[in-house]
C-alpha cells in the first residue's frame, strides 16, 4: 500500500486519546458512490483513528444502501483532520486513479456532526505491485544484531563512494532509524524509500557535505515503544550508545568523537533522535528530527526540555514538519518545543533550524524531498 501504516498507527492511537476529559462526540456519516461496483460488493473504509480501524483495510465494513451507494457512521472525539481511504477488503483492492495509482488520502476536519460524500470510480484489480529494489553505492548488512532487552534487528551500513579507495581516511557517521526505509524501495514498508543513498551520493559528489557513513537501524514490531523516550526507549538509546556505536567504530574507519556523530529519523524516529542528542550530548552532537511527535497525551518530551536547568547543551538540531493531515496534529507540540528551545537560549538558524512544508503529508516521499536540506544544514561543510 502507499500510506504510512506503521508511522501513523501508534501516533493516531495516542492522538485519539489526547482530547479533553469530557469531549463532545461528533457523528460522521461517510457515503461512497462507486458506479461500477456491483451492488453486493463488500466495501470498507479505513483511516487514521481507531473508529476507522487504524488503517486496517478490512475492519470497518460499509452498508450498501442501493444505487451504487455505501454508507457507514461513526462517533468520534477526534478534533483534528482525519485521513481515510476506501478498499474492497485489502490493500491489493484499494481505490485508485484512472492510471492505477492509489488515490491520495481523503481528509476531513471534524467540528460537528457531518455527512461526508466521496466518489470512487476505479479500484485495484487485486494484483500486488512488484517493487524493484535498487541501492546506489555500497552497503553491508549485519543480520539479527542483538541488543540488550530488545528484539534482534538488521543493521545496514552505507559506505561513502571513497571508502574503499581512501584507506587511510576516517569518516563521520550518521545513525538513522527505520533502516529498511532509508535506501531500498523493495525493503521499505510502503514501497517508497527515503533515497538517503542517492541524496548522500549526490551531495558528497557535489562537495556540499563531507563523506559520511550512514548506519541504518531496522525497526521491529516493538517500534512504537522503542522510539518513545520511556522505559523501552531508554533501552533502545542505551543499545545505540553502548552496543551499536562501539561495534561500528570497531569495524569501520570512523571518526568516533561526538563532533563527528549524528542521528536522524522521522515521526517517532524524530523524537527519539532528539532525545538521543539531548540525553547523550557527549555522543551525538547533531540530530535530524523530521515530523517529530514531541507532545502527545502519553508523552510530553517538551517538559523534559523545559525542566532542564543545566548548562546549554552543545548540540545542533534540524526540525521540520508538513501541514496536511497527521502533520497538522503534530504542530502544537513542535511549536511548544521551538518556544522552549528559544527560552533556553538556543538560537534559530544557528543551534536549530525549523522548516515547515505546508503542503506535505506524513510520508516517506515528503521526508525524502526534505532530506537534502536537512543534510546540507546539519552536515554541510
Amino acid at each position: 500500500m502507499r500510506i504510512q501504516i506503521i508511522f501513523l498507527l501508534v501516533l493516531t492511537t495516542f492522538i485519539a486519546n489526547s482530547q479533553p476529559q469530557h469531549p463532545h462526540f461528533n457523528t460522521l456519516t461517510f457515503q461512497l458512490f462507486s458506479p461500477d461496483l456491483d451492488t453486493n460488493a463488500d466495501v470498507y473504509i479505513t483511516g487514521s483513528i481507531p473508529e476507522l480501524g487504524n488503517w486496517n483495510p478490512a475492519i470497518v465494513k460499509m452498508s450498501s444502501i442501493g444505487n451504487h451507494l455505501w454508507e457507514t457512521s461513526i462517533k468520534t472525539k477526534a478534533a483534528f483532520g482525519i485521513e481515510y481511504k476506501y478498499t474492497l477488503g485489502s490493500w491489493e483492492k484499494e481505490s485508485v486513479y484512472a492510471n492505477g495509482l492509489p488515490l491520495d488520502n481523503f481528509i476531513v476536519k471534524v467540528s460537528s456532526d457531518t455527512i461526508i460524500k466521496n466518489d470512487v470510480f476505479f479500484w485495484k484489480d487485486g494484483t500486488a505491485k512488484t517493487v524493484v529494489g535498487k541501492i546506489t553505492g555500497t552497503v553491508e548488512y549485519h543480520r539479527n544484531f542483538k541488543g540488550e532487552n530488545l528484539l534482534d534487528r538488521d543493521i545496514i551500513v552505507w559506505l561513502p563512494p571513497i571508502y574503499e579507495t581512501h584507506k587511510k581516511e576516517r569518516f563521520d557517521v550518521i545513525y538513522m532509524h527505520d533502516g529498511q526505509n532509508l535506501f531500498d524501495p523493495k525493503t521499505s514498508s510502503f514501497g517508497v524509500d527515503w533515497r538517503v543513498d542517492e541524496t548522500m551520493d549526490s551531495l558528497i559528489t557535489a562537495k556540499k557535505i563531507k563523506p559520511h557513513i550512514v548506519v541504518g537501524i531496522y525497526n521491529t514490531k516493538d517500534r512504537s515503544s522503542e522510539y518513545l523516550p520511556a522505559e523501552k526507549g531508554a533501552d533502545y538509546m542505551k543499545f545505540l550508545v553502548h552496543q551499536l556505536k562501539p561495534f561500528i567504530d570497531k569495524n569501520y574507519r570512523t571518526n568516533p568523537g561526538k563532533k563527528h556523530t549524528s542521528v536522524g529519523g522521522s515521526s517517532m524516529g524524530g523524537i527519539i533522535s532528539f532525545a538521543l542528542a539531548w540525553e547523550y550530548p557527549d555522543v551525538f552532537s547533531k540530530a535530524i528530527c523530521m515530523s517529530p511527535a514531541f507532545k502527545i497525551r502519553h508523552i510530553d518530551y517538551v517538559q523534559n526540555v523545559k525542566k532542564y536547568i543545566g548548562k546549554k547543551k552543545n548540540i545542533k538540531l534540524y526540525i521540520d514538519n508538513g501541514g496536511v493531515g497527521l502533520e497538522e496534529q503534530l504542530q502544537p507540540g513542535i511549536d511548544e518545543m521551538i518556544q522552549v528551545l528559544n527560552q533556553k537560549g538556543y538560537k534559530k538558524d544557528h543551534d536549530y533550524l525549523w522548516i515547515l512544508d505546508k503542503n506535505a503529508k506524513h510520508f516517506e516521499a515528503a521526508w525524502a524531498k526534505r532530506m537534502p536540506e536537512a543534510l546540507i544544514w546539519l552536515l554541510g561543510k
